[in-house]
């Protein structure tokens, strides 16, 4: 990096080296977490964590030397060790949990076809039944591959699908037989079409589509299966008479299927969701600990790398995998426990799991004021060593480098010395004493704060005095994170070991909890000491600055161009941009420091659960209240259960909040979302209107079409001229294709189509070729057609299971037992008129053939529907989705969030901060569309799904901002005094950068839903930030209620600072992309017509 003096160059950072990477910290103690003493030994934060080697433990040592070896080797030793590493990969993944997965699923799939090829069993379903292998069919979606936990709601869901598509099958056939005994069998059958068909299927589907859970889906299938049989296939309603054994042979045959799999799910090598839910608890803990490792690091350190590279994001990732599993398997842990009786286990390990997302969110605040020193010091580091007057003429300045002398001190000794790392100085004298090194150690650079000559110097003396004790505090957190939450018990019992029922006790040490308490207050005072002296030469600092009218001046320009008002002349303006930045050091290092004292905090809170967790354990208390929700909980309530905290926020005081005093647009934002208003002076046909709303919501159009493209399809079904045909076809099963391909965009619908159509041509070939290679003229051998089946299961549930292509692999099992077992059911003696078919001598190309048609016919049926009646584009829906979005982004900044603290909350939700969970859980459904948005093809050209892509990460960002400034509001529910003084002192400031974010959420919506590029100029965001930290830094100096003003109370606006930082920079990154996407004018938007 070039200077701008005397054609200087500064010295250029090593690769993968922090700016602070041969600077010393000094020496500083730690409490010892399990005997609370205080230590004085070296320690560093490398050695504090085992996952920074590059290397794990399956990297051979002399990978070189085997390399040159099998050079010289013959091609058959070679051979013999490639082998070798791959018998031991299969093995290893035959033996894991998705391993022994597919093997439960291929098992369950072959007890399940003996109900074809078993006499016995075929005999006792009934002798004019040839579809037996719906048993087999039932045991492909409702496979065993669960926990035991899982499997219980399983096993309900499917129950209620059996009752349903029992009281749908017999209500039809009732009042088929009661109108055919009057003679209106025509009119019969149009109510069973429109009530039962369309009504009923799409019933499921809204069921299907509104819930959206995989075990629901599960359940609607079966269901859909169990309606059609009946209603299409069995001819009762069509003949209009009541034949219960054909209904009760069908739904037998489907209870068949789901005790074959709960029986396998149970008895062979079963899984629980508690033995899982504890490994997600370890694994998250340790993550956590390592997350928490690599961020200290990157901040004491400056090195923005830790924090980029591809440890980082495998931390992360794992991380935010692991809570998902986590939340996941909690959830089905709560049946197995509750089952047991353990309902106060399960409210503990609810609030511990709760509580690791709470650690998760602390370690974002902690990031981002990482990020924000990386982007602050970056700034500096860039800037011209030069000066400007009030008049704008250059004044000389001294030969310096642009980074601060302070530099040129900090290491972190420690790690040089346990590594034995020996790293040469760059860019600084190489005849360094050992007592020139250390000179930190005695010289405290925040006592001397003349010598600092940039808000850069100020930022590195706090870490130099901060960055022990912050070094401390860590490293006695991930001391006790390591040995928490769990550790195995000894003499665990036979079915503890075989079930994996989690055999293990909380580990936590008597001495955790106080040691931790002990060394948060040593924290606390050196965090103390260390912002009262930055405090203190932050004031020099911005005196002398302010005599000078110089300083670092105003930010660098963004990518795109910038308009801001000038309201100041330029020495002005340049004193408030060197105001802010020193008003930014504190509002970083004061954000690092609070966010690392609550998640502190939180550990003691986390120790405090497993110890009440460690106590029940021991001497459990068990209760089946769930059987009674009703009944009052008495004790257990007050035990376990925290009261939830109050939303309200008390103590408003009126005196200060005059109406004057309120800008007009948060007057206007509260009239605009007032309810009262909103529904004054308007039409009696409005109320109407808002009655009907139910019509246009997506999810019932989706239910109303589907519903009626099942009544069009089975249509030819009650038809005399046309149900010969449609039985011929096997129509049926083009039904249940129809009913499993439907999805609610036509994206989605196209990417289900194509794989069932790929695995229905799969699934027929190998039907084909097991009844050729199995059978000689009709006679089949039910021994090799049954091991055939299996192999082929087996293949079918790793592309299920290992590869997550669940509608291909279905289709292919269905397609073959419509082909192989049903041909088998045919040839041991058939009695139920399939001669079309061949009979006891099955036409097996025939058959194939039939059922390829219907389900082919299926699947485009589905595809007309979705695409023709009311079509919902999943294109479409991403766009106006991600405009709403923003807009309700907006509407938060519309109303300045801080603003609730004294103004009272909002008027509507749409514009509290605390609502950002279902702004989260609604941009996971804009992720789900835009994979389904890349299946939807065009003539305009393809989906932007890149672009797209890089649109929702950076929304996602802005939403994980908003989630840190809601977690920061929701700890301080009831303000101070001195939260109150800075408050008011900084509103119109604060409003008016809420005012400029919202302005700007709203013209990234307008540009997207028009599809027009966005104004060459846009508003600031980073010059109303500016002023905002003066005016934080005029409060400090002058202001009124600053004398009651503690550190703590700097929290809130210090996080609002980072927040909007971060806003700035994500917004500008969108419009850049936004620029990208529509940046050639489309004459077509602007025709007048």
């Amino acid at each position: 990096m070039a200077a701008s003096n005397g054609g200087a160059s500064s010295p250029a950072l090593p690769e993968n080296k922090g700016r602070f990477w041969n600077r010393r910290l000094r020496r500083a103690s730690f409490i010892s977490p399990s005997t609370g003493e205080r230590s004085k030994r070296t320690f560093t934060l490398r050695e504090a964590t085992h996952r920074l080697s590059g290397d794990d433990e399956t990297t051979p040592l002399l990978d070189d030397g085997a390399t040159a070896n099998r050079q010289g080797s013959s091609k058959w030793l070679h051979f013999q060790e490639l082998a070798k590493q791959q018998t031991t990969k299969g093995w290893q993944f035959a033996t894991s949990k998705t391993g022994l997965g597919i093997f439960k699923c291929a098992l369950a799939y072959l007890i399940g076809s003996l109900a074809t090829f078993v006499p016995a069993i075929a005999g006792f379903i009934g002798d004019r039944q040839d579809s037996k292998h719906m048993v087999a069919t039932v045991t492909v979606w409702f496979h065993p591959a669960r926990s035991i936990g899982s499997m219980h709601e399983a096993t309900v869901l499917a129950v209620i699908a059996l009752l349903y598509s029992a009281f749908v099958s017999f209500t039809s056939m009732t009042i088929s037989m009661l109108f055919g005994r009057q003679d209106l069998l025509a009119v019969g059958h149009a109510i069973v079409l429109v009530v039962f068909i369309g009504g009923g299927l799409g019933l499921v589907a809204w069921v299907k589509q509104r819930l959206g859970h995989p075990l629901v889906n599960v359940a609607c299938s079966l269901a859909s299966l169990g309606c059609i049989t009946v209603l299409i296939k069995e001819g009762a309603v069509q003949a209009g008479s009541f034949s219960h054994e054909r209904v009760l042979q069908v739904l037998f045959m489907v209870v068949m299927g789901v005790v074959i799999v709960t029986a396998v799910n149970i008895l062979v090598l079963p899984t629980t969701a508690r033995g899982s839910l504890v490994k997600d608890v370890e694994k998250n803990t340790d993550l956590l600990a390592d997350i928490l490792i690599s961020i200290t690091r990157a901040f004491l350190s400056g090195r923005r790398s830790d924090l980029e590279d591809e440890y980082y994001k495998k931390l992360t990732s794992d991380q935010q995998a692991s809570s998902g599993s986590m939340s996941k398997n909690l959830g089905e842990a709560k049946r197995e426990l509750c089952l047991l009786g353990k309902e106060r286990q399960y409210d503990l390990e609810a609030r511990i799991v709760d509580c690791l997302i709470g650690l998760a969110q602390d370690l974002g605040g902690l990031r981002s004021a990482a990020f924000a020193q990386f982007s602050f010091m970056d700034d500096a580091f860039t800037q011209p060593a030069t000066n400007g007057n009030v008049n704008g003429t250059m004044l000389p300045t001294k030969t310096q480098d642009a980074r601060p002398n302070i530099l040129d001190r900090i290491t972190e000794d420690p790690e040089d010395d346990t590594e034995g790392v020996h790293r040469p100085s760059v860019g600084i004298d190489t005849a360094i004493t050992p007592d020139r090194r250390a000179s930190i150690d005695s010289i405290t650079y925040l006592d001397t704060p003349m010598s600092m000559k940039s808000p850069g110097d100020m930022f590195l003396a706090f870490i130099a005095q901060l960055g022990p004790p912050t070094k401390s505090l860590v490293y006695t957190i991930k001391q006790i994170l390591d040995e928490l939450p769990f550790q195995q018990k000894p003499n665990a019992g036979i079915w503890s070991m075989y079930a994996g029922v989690p055999n293990v006790e909380v580990a936590v040490n008597e001495n955790f909890h106080s040691s931790l308490q002990r060394a948060i207050e040593m924290y606390r005072q050196a965090r103390a000491d260390a912002l009262r002296k930055l405090h203190a030469s932050r004031a020099i600092n911005a005196a002398g600055l302010a005599s000078q009218q110089g300083g670092k001046g105003a930010k660098a320009p963004s990518s795109f161009q910038i308009s801001s008002p000038a309201k100041s002349t330029m020495g002005e303006t340049r004193l408030e941009a060197v105001l802010a930045d020193i008003e930014e050091v504190s509002a970083c290092c004061g954000h690092f420091s609070f966010s690392l004292l609550d998640f502190a905090e939180d550990v003691l809170t986390y120790l405090k659960l497993l110890e009440d967790l460690k106590a029940e354990m021991q001497t459990p208390r068990h209760s089946w209240r769930w059987l009674a929700p009703w009944w009052p909980r008495g004790e257990r309530q007050h035990s376990t259960d925290q009261p939830l905290p109050s939303k309200r926020f008390h103590d408003h005081s009126e005196e200060y909040d005059m109406p004057r005093d309120i800008p007009a647009h948060v007057q206007q934002a509260d009239a605009f979302a007032d309810p009262e208003k909103a529904s004054a002076n308007r039409p009696w046909s409005y109320s109407l209107y808002r009655a009907l709303h139910i019509f246009r919501r997506d999810d019932v159009r989706f239910a109303i079409k589907v519903g009626l493209g099942a009544l069009l399809y089975a249509l030819p079904a009650f038809l005399p001229e046309t149900r010969p045909f449609f039985v011929h076809w096997r129509g049926e099963w083009g039904l249940v294709s129809y009913m499993a391909v439907c999805s609610m965009t036509v994206g989605a619908s196209n990417t289900t189509s194509i794989k069932r159509l790929i695995g229905t041509c799969i699934g027929a070939l190998l039907a084909i070729v097991a009844w050729v290679v199995s059978s000689d003229h009709g006679d089949a051998n039910p021994w090799l057609l049954g091991f055939f089946g299996w192999l082929m299961a087996l293949g079918c549930f790793y592309l299920m299971l290992a590869l997550g292509e669940g509608p291909m692999a279905r289709f292919i099992l269905l397609t073959y037992n419509l082909g192989a077992l049903y041909s088998y059911s045919l040839s041991i003696r058939d009695d139920d008129n399939d001669d079309d078919e061949g009979g006891i001598d099955p036409a097996i190309w025939s058959i194939v053939l039939h059922r390829l048609v219907a389900v082919i016919v299926g699947c485009l049926w589905a595809i007309v529907i979705t695409r023709f009646i009311w079509p919902i584009s999943a294109r479409r829906k991403l766009k106006d989705g991600l405009c709403v979005l923003w807009l309700r982004m907006g509407l938060v900044w519309k109303r300045d969030p801080l603003a609730m603290f004294l103004l009272g909350e909002p008027r509507s939700s749409y514009m509290d901060i605390r609502e950002e969970a279902t702004l989260q859980s609604f941009l996971s459904n804009l992720e789900g569309l835009r994979k389904a948005a890349t299946s939807e093809w065009e003539l305009r050209g393809p989906f932007p799904d890149k672009l797209i892509g890089r649109i929702l990460e950076r929304t996602g960002r802005m939403l994980d901002a908003f989630h840190a400034m809601n977690v920061v509001i929701s700890k301080n529910l009831q303000y101070t005094p001195g939260e109150a003084a800075v408050l008011r002192y900084t509103r119109p400031e604060r409003f008016a950068l809420s005012a400029r974010i919202s302005h700007l959420f709203s013209v990234l919506a307008s540009s997207v839903k028009l599809e027009y590029p966005l104004n060459d100029v846009l508003p600031s965001i980073d010059h109303t930030r500016d002023r905002l930290l003066a005016k934080i830094s005029e409060f400090r100096q002058g202001g009124e209620g600053r004398d009651i003003t503690t550190e703590q109370d700097y929290e809130l606006l210090y996080a609002y600072v980072l927040v909007t930082g971060q806003l700035s920079e994500d917004i500008q990154a969108v419009s850049a992309e936004i620029e990208t996407l529509y940046g050639t004018l489309n004459e077509d938007n602007f025709k007048l017509q």
